[in-house]
């Protein structure tokens, strides 16, 4: 029998970390049944990140799978979400991303469609926008990008690559979808 190529301690670590964090959010409204995934980086090459078709309200250590950044699951059966790729390319492209969270809450989601043809939500005048790393006022502007939906993943990515070329960015949603956020 080989040696997996993940610290599996590690993974379980994660796991629970994941569970409590998600139970939260779940609590609140923002992961309605099965939808939404969550991932945290595992290590230089791999995430934990929650297994398809789950309720997420109700996920266990055995919910929790390994994916390499090609979004493939690594010695497992489990099937990875259709969004898998979203989290993985933000791990290769930023080392210090730690987490990727994807939700489906209703004013999320609501929001999506409202702001999608224009292509962006502008958030200015909040004081929390100073939460953002670079931006030292409420009087700051982000425009929260809106992306159309599509099933074809490679092409979203790749969308959301340009933009990230472009500028930086803490977050987007696809149109009545739900919201990719990291940190």
């Amino acid at each position: 029998m080989s040696a997996l190529p993940y610290d599996s301690a590690r993974l379980q670590e994660l796991a629970q970390e994941i569970i409590a964090n998600v139970r939260e959010l779940s609590q609140a409204g923002w992961t309605p049944a099965t939808s939404s995934n969550f991932s945290e980086r595992l290590d230089e090459r791999h995430a934990a990140i929650t297994v398809s078709g789950r309720d997420k309200g109700r996920l266990t250590v055995d919910d929790i799978m390994v994916v390499d950044f090609d979004g493939q699951g690594v010695a497992t059966q489990h099937r990875p979400s259709a969004e898998t790729l979203l989290h993985t390319q933000l791990y290769r492209r930023y080392p210090q991303i730690g987490c990727v969270l994807h939700t489906h809450s209703p004013v999320q989601t609501i929001a999506s469609r409202l702001y999608a043809g224009a292509g962006h939500i502008r958030l200015e005048g909040y004081e929390l926008l100073k939460a953002f790393q670079g931006n030292t006022t409420h009087d700051d502007t982000i425009d929260v990008p809106v992306f159309a939906n599509t099933q074809d993943m490679h092409t979203l990515a790749a969308q959301v690559d340009a933009l990230l070329d472009q500028k930086s960015l803490w977050g987007y949603l696809i149109d009545g979808h739900g919201l990719d956020a990291w940190g």
